[in-house]
């Protein structure tokens, strides 16, 4: 009881995250749900919790979505998705938590190195791209985490900020109906996890309103490079206890 009620918490600072860097919710997420839940459930409870937010933002958008553009890559990554769920189901906890650990430490690395070099690419060729959903789609199966790649992907074949964010929530938003939808008919999400979902969307509401009215005084590269430590350490902690 006390740790869905504390779950508001780490939602707040996803809705917050989400409306300032456009995604890393479920990053944020699941650095707090392997605590109180296994693995594959925190995966599915994380999905549902930003479902809210996510919903509001492809109804703002609506007009800058391109559906040409978000079917491919979405049949490629659902499949890929459908696999790694069923794996989940499998695979021992501590190797999950030890590719999560990895997985976290990667993207952390990452971006603070991209920010460093100042460097954004122009556009992703094709077989790029299509590793891109793959990996996407495998950590988004096992752990609701699938946006960092995804959104770069995105980000570099839009040509507005409106297209890419239009975009972007939509790949979403088709994302948590059907792996939602997957993982309920398996048996992985049941009725009583819609607790953790209700307490969490609250906290993700909340947060997502505090960015959209404090994100133009922010500076956003400090935000980022604190968000993406957090993330970091967050990964070597689950990278440690996956070892030892």
């Amino acid at each position: 009881m006390l740790g869905t009620l504390l779950y508001v918490i780490p939602g707040f600072f996803a809705g917050l995250v989400q409306g300032i860097t456009g995604f890393g919710s479920g990053i944020v997420l699941m650095t707090f749900l392997p605590f109180v839940l296994p693995i594959p459930q925190g995966a599915g409870v994380l999905t549902l919790t930003m479902s809210g937010p996510n919903a509001a933002l492809v109804w703002r958008y609506r007009r800058g979505i391109h559906w040409l553009h978000i079917i491919v890559p979405f049949v490629v990554y659902s499949v890929v998705a459908t696999v790694a769920v069923h794996l989940g189901q499998h695979w021992p906890t501590t190797l999950l938590k030890g590719l999560l650990g990895g997985l976290l430490i990667t993207i952390a690395t990452y971006q603070v190195l991209m920010q460093y070099r100042g460097h954004a690419p122009r556009h992703i060729v094709w077989p790029v791209a299509v590793v891109f959903m793959i990996v996407s789609g495998f950590f988004n199966g096992l752990f609701g985490i699938g946006g960092p790649l995804m959104a770069l992907y995105f980000l570099t074949e839009s040509r507005s900020t409106t297209e890419y964010l239009a975009s972007i929530q939509t790949f979403f938003m088709l994302d948590t109906v059907y792996v939602t939808s997957l993982r309920f008919s398996q048996g992985i999400l049941q009725l009583h996890h819609l607790g953790f979902v209700a307490v969490g969307m609250l906290g993700a509401v909340i947060g997502t309103i505090v960015a959209n009215r404090v994100v133009d005084q922010l500076n956003l590269t400090r935000v980022r490079q604190i968000v993406y430590t957090f993330i970091g350490i967050s990964g070597l902690y689950y990278l440690v206890q996956a070892l030892v």
